[in-house]
C-alpha cells in the first residue's frame, strides 16, 4: 500500500526518458540544456534519439536531467534533505505540492551561474587545510627547474652529482 502512495506522489512516475527529453527540448533547446547540465550529449550532435542512448547508459546524466526535469521545468520545490540522498526517480514530494509552469531560463543565467558555482569550488578548494598552487610553490620562478638536452650537434656535459649536492649513481651513465 505504502508503494502506491509513493508512485502516485512522484511526478516522475509514468514519465519515459523519450517524453520528458521531448518536452524539455521543446521548451528550452538543446544550447539551454547544455549551458545548464553541462552534459556533451547536447552539444556534440544533438538529438533525442542520441541523448536517450547516452542517458539510459549514464546514471549520473540521467539523474542530473531529472532533477533538471523536476525542479526547473516543473518547478517543485527542492527536496528535502532526505529526499535529496534518492535519485530522483524514487523521490517523493509532499502531498498538496503540484507542479508548476516551466523556469524561464537564459544563456546569460546559465553564465552566471557557472561563474558562481566555479568560484564556490574555488572557495572549497582553498579552504581550511587545503592550499592552492601559488601556496604550495609550483608554478614558482624559483622552484622551476631547466634541464638541459642533448643533440646531436652539441655534446652536453652533465655532472655527476645531483642538484642537492648528493653523488649521483646514474651520473656517470648520463655522459
Amino acid at each position: 500500500m505504502d508503494n502506491e502512495i509513493n508512485y502516485k506522489s512522484n511526478p516522475l512516475h509514468g514519465v519515459s526518458l523519450k517524453t520528458m527529453l521531448t518536452e524539455l527540448v521543446d521548451h528550452y533547446g538543446f544550447e539551454i540544456l547544455y549551458a545548464y547540465l553541462y552534459i556533451n550529449c547536447f552539444k556534440t550532435n544533438p538529438s533525442i534519439v542520441s541523448s536517450m542512448k547516452f542517458l539510459n547508459h549514464t546514471d549520473w546524466a540521467r539523474e542530473n536531467v531529472e532533477g533538471f526535469y523536476l525542479y526547473q521545468f516543473k518547478s517543485l520545490p527542492r527536496a528535502s534533505a532526505e529526499q535529496f540522498l534518492l535519485p530522483p526517480r524514487d523521490r517523493v514530494i509532499p502531498v498538496g505540492q503540484a507542479p508548476g509552469t516551466p523556469t524561464e531560463l537564459s544563456l546569460e543565467d546559465a553564465e552566471h551561474l557557472r561563474a558562481k558555482r566555479a568560484k564556490k569550488a574555488d572557495g572549497f578548494r582553498s579552504g581550511p587545510g587545503r592550499s592552492t598552487a601559488a601556496q604550495r610553490g609550483r608554478n614558482s620562478p624559483k622552484l622551476e627547474k631547466s634541464y638541459e638536452r642533448k643533440t646531436k650537434d652539441e655534446s652536453v656535459q652533465t655532472p655527476s652529482t645531483s642538484v642537492w649536492g648528493a653523488a649521483n649513481p646514474w651520473g656517470k651513465c648520463k655522459e
